[in-house]
This record gives C-alpha cells, sequence and structure tokens, in this order.
C-alpha cells in the first residue's frame, strides 16, 4: 500500500493505493468529491457534449461528402478513418475535462450502467449528443449540394451478416478501450505520476 499526494492550486490530494489500485479516489460515490479548485456546472457540461458532438460529426461526415464521386474521392477510406480518429483525439483533450467527452448515447448509457455516470443526466447528454449531430448534418446538407436524401455516410461492400460482425467487433474495441482507459482505477493510479503526482 502507498500513498500519493499532490498540490493542486491550493489544495493537497492524497490518495492510498492498494495492490495498483486507487482506494477511495475523489471521485467515489461512497465519500464527499474532492474538490480540485474548480468545478464544471452541469450546462458546461451539456454545452461541451453538443460542441463536441458537431464538431465530431461535422468533421468525420464532410470527410466523407468531399471523398464522394462529385469531389473525385480527395480524401480516401484511410483518410475517412483518419480524420474521425485525429477529431476524436483533439475533442477529448479539449472539452474531455468538462464533460468527460462521451458524445455517443452509448458511450453514456454504458457509463450509467456501469455506475460510472450518475442515471439522472443521461437523458440531457443523449439529447445533447442528438441536437449536436443533427446541428452538424444540417450544416453539411447546407454547405454541400446534392439531393435531400444523400446520405452523407459510408456504406457496406459485402453481406449484411459482414457488416453486422465487423460493427460489433469494432463498436466491442471502443467500448473495450473507454471502460479500461477512462473508468479503470488501476488504469488512472498508473496515470498520476505522469500527471505530476508524487509515490510517498
Amino acid at each position: 500500500m502507498a500513498g500519493i499526494s499532490s498540490n493542486i492550486g491550493s489544495h493537497e490530494v492524497t490518495l492510498t493505493v492498494k495492490d495498483g489500485a486507487v482506494q477511495n479516489p475523489p471521485c467515489s460515490s461512497s465519500k464527499p468529491k474532492q474538490d480540485f479548485g474548480f468545478s464544471v456546472p452541469f450546462t458546461q457540461k451539456i454545452i461541451a457534449e453538443v460542441l463536441g458532438t458537431y464538431f465530431l460529426i461535422f468533421a468525420g461526415c464532410a470527410s466523407v461528402v468531399v471523398n464522394s464521386d462529385d469531389y473525385e474521392k480527395v480524401v480516401t477510406l484511410p483518410g475517412i478513418s483518419i480524420v474521425w480518429g485525429l477529431a476524436v483525439m483533439v475533442l477529448v483533450y479539449s472539452v474531455g475535462h468538462i464533460s468527460g467527452a462521451h458524445f455517443n448515447p452509448s458511450v453514456t448509457i454504458a457509463f450509467a450502467t456501469c455506475k460510472r455516470f450518475p442515471w439522472k443526466h443521461v437523458p440531457a447528454y443523449v439529447v445533447a449528443q442528438v441536437l449536436g449531430s443533427t446541428l452538424a448534418a444540417g450544416t453539411l446538407r447546407l454547405l454541400f449540394d446534392g439531393k435531400q436524401d444523400h446520405f452523407t455516410g459510408t456504406l457496406p461492400a459485402g453481406l449484411d451478416t459482414q457488416s453486422f460482425v465487423i460493427e460489433f467487433i469494432i463498436t466491442f474495441y471502443l467500448m473495450f478501450i473507454i471502460s479500461g482507459v477512462g473508468t479503470d482505477n488501476r488504469a488512472v493510479s498508473s496515470h498520476l505520476h505522469a500527471s505530476g503526482f508524487t509515490l510517498r
């Protein structure tokens, strides 16, 4: 067992590490939340989710639009993948400390199911995410010409069964990584030292 302490602003934070896991971390529901010198009102979290989802969908779907036959496929499929990945990374760094950077109802519901997110906040987060994605789709519709029913996404090239299995596997990857890195106390404790905390 080891103690971890660090000064954040005018506050001293002390955590206990046992068997590689943080015991009673500041975000634990069993004790009052530790004050790190700042607080984020719930309204700011909702705004962050709206803007984050908007920029994610706008960047990702815009890359698909400009890769269509009308624009001579200038981005390519690997380029689309890079755009989505970089967009997620930038937005997590930008607003992750505010809202948690869910940007997806499935992530919000998964966190709530694992008791890592309060159920009472789920409806507001889902509405914010749907609003942000809808606004992004509307913006793309205004910017690019095309048929009213034009789909700004990728289409499966194989059988429906193949598409389902692939989507199932990569969605599992997504939630596995998010759950492991974003919520597991052992992952949190392993990054404390790199964040300026010291063992004692």
